[in-house]
C-alpha cells in the first residue's frame, strides 16, 4: 500500500527519477520526453547541458550532429525545444494560430513553392524574397522578415527543421495535415496526453506550477483550451497526489515517490538553468530553501549569482551555483555557495574535481 511521502521523499524521489542512468542519446529524448532549447552557449547551449547527465559519452552539440537520424523534431511545447516526434504530433494543429501559407501573403507562397524544388531551405536563401525589411523579435531586438516569417511557419506546423547549419535551422516542409476539424474524442487526447506529459517531465509537480504549464499549453495551443482545461479538471482522479506543508503534488501513475527516493550517489553534478530537476523555481525554493533565479537578461549590476549560473547538485541538495567558460581550451569554473563556503567533506573537493574534469571532456 503506497503511504503519504515526505518532503525529503519528494526532492530525492524528483532528482532520481530524471537524473536517470545514461543511455543512448534516442533513449534520452525519448524518457525525457522534451529537452528545453536555448541559444546561450556559456560554457555550451542548454539542450546540451541537460543531456550530457543522461546520454553515455555525450559531447557538447552531439543533438544536432545526429538531430536528422533521430525521430525527434523541434518544436514549440510550454517551451521551445526538442521531442519525439510523436509528442511533436500532439501540438497540430494548434487551432486558432494554424496558418496557410495564403495567410501570410505571397513571400510564404514563395517559399513553399521553393521548397517543393529543393526539398531544404537556408534563411539566406529564403532571403532574396524579402522584401520587407527588419521586424522587431521576441527579445526587443532585430530580425530579417524572412526569418520571423519563417518562424511563423515552423510554429504553424506548415515547416519543420530538417537539420542545423552551424546552428542556423534548416527547413523543409511538415507534410502535416493541418486541418483544424479533429473530432473531439481526437482533440481531449492530445490534450490529456500533453497534461501527462508535463507531469511525467516535471514530476513531483506543485499544484501552483501545473496551473502555470496548463497556461502555457493553452496559450501555445488556442484550439485545445476547453480540452486541457477538462483534462485538468480530473487531475485529481487520474494522476497520484499528496497535499504535503499546504501544497498539493502530483506525479506520473505506477510511480510511487516513497519507493523510488531511496539514497543517491555521492556524486556533484552542475546543471543547466533549465534542467527538469531545477526548472521549476517555485519547486527549488520548497526543496531547497533558496530562490535560483536565471540571471543572463539582467543587467550586471543586478546578477547576485552570474550570467549563467548552474545549480551545483551536491548528492540531494542545490548548495550552490557554478560559472563557467573555456580559456585557451582550458576549463575555468567560479563556484559560489549558498552557505558562503564550500562542505568540508573531502569526499566533495574529489567530486567536484570529476564533475569539472566530466564538463572539460564534454566541451572537448
Amino acid at each position: 500500500m503506497r503511504t503519504s511521502p515526505s518532503l525529503v521523499n519528494l526532492r530525492r524521489y524528483a532528482i532520481g527519477r530524471s537524473l536517470f542512468p545514461p543511455t543512448s542519446l534516442s533513449r534520452a529524448v525519448t524518457r525525457l520526453g522534451f529537452v528545453q532549447a536555448d541559444p546561450i552557449r556559456a560554457p555550451a547551449r542548454a539542450q546540451d547541458l541537460i543531456l550530457r547527465h543522461r546520454v553515455r559519452d555525450y559531447r557538447a552539440c552531439d543533438l544536432q550532429r545526429h538531430y536528422s537520424n533521430l525521430e525527434i523534431e523541434e518544436d514549440y511545447f510550454v517551451n521551445y525545444g526538442f521531442m519525439p516526434r510523436r509528442h511533436s504530433a500532439l501540438l497540430h494543429p494548434r487551432g486558432n494560430l494554424t496558418i496557410c501559407a495564403a495567410d501570410l501573403g505571397p513571400q510564404a507562397t514563395a517559399i513553399l513553392r521553393t521548397l517543393e524544388e529543393r526539398g531544404e531551405l537556408h534563411p539566406r536563401e529564403a532571403s532574396v524574397h524579402d522584401e520587407h525589411g527588419r521586424v522587431v523579435n521576441y527579445w526587443g531586438g532585430t530580425s530579417r522578415a524572412t526569418t520571423h516569417l519563417l518562424d511563423r511557419m515552423h510554429h504553424s506546423g506548415l515547416l519543420r527543421i530538417v537539420r542545423r547549419d552551424k546552428g542556423v535551422r534548416v527547413y523543409a516542409l511538415s507534410h502535416r495535415a493541418l486541418s483544424s476539424e479533429d473530432p473531439p474524442s481526437a482533440r481531449q487526447a492530445r490534450a490529456d496526453a500533453l497534461l501527462k506529459l508535463c507531469i511525467r517531465l516535471y514530476a513531483p509537480v506543485p499544484v501552483e506550477s501545473l496551473t502555470q504549464l496548463l497556461a502555457m499549453l493553452r496559450s501555445a495551443l488556442p484550439g485545445l483550451k476547453n480540452e486541457l482545461e477538462s483534462a485538468a479538471g480530473h487531475t485529481r482522479d487520474k494522476f497520484p497526489n499528496a497535499r504535503l506543508a499546504g501544497t498539493l503534488w502530483y506525479w506520473p501513475p505506477g510511480e510511487d515517490p516513497g519507493a523510488l527516493s531511496s539514497d543517491l550517489p555521492s556524486s556533484v553534478r552542475l546543471l543547466a538553468p533549465f534542467d527538469p530537476v531545477v526548472w521549476d523555481r517555485r519547486r527549488f525554493e520548497q526543496f531547497w530553501g533558496w530562490a535560483y533565479r536565471f540571471e543572463a537578461y539582467l543587467p550586471a549590476a543586478k546578477r547576485q549569482r552570474g550570467y549563467y549560473a548552474l545549480p551545483l547538485l551536491w548528492r540531494d541538495r542545490v548548495i550552490g551555483w557554478g560559472n563557467l567558460s573555456m580559456t585557451k581550451e582550458r576549463l575555468v569554473a567560479e563556484v559560489g555557495y549558498i552557505k558562503g563556503v564550500p562542505p568540508k567533506d573531502r569526499l566533495f573537493r574529489r567530486e567536484l574535481d570529476a564533475e569539472l574534469d566530466r564538463l572539460a571532456n564534454f566541451l572537448r
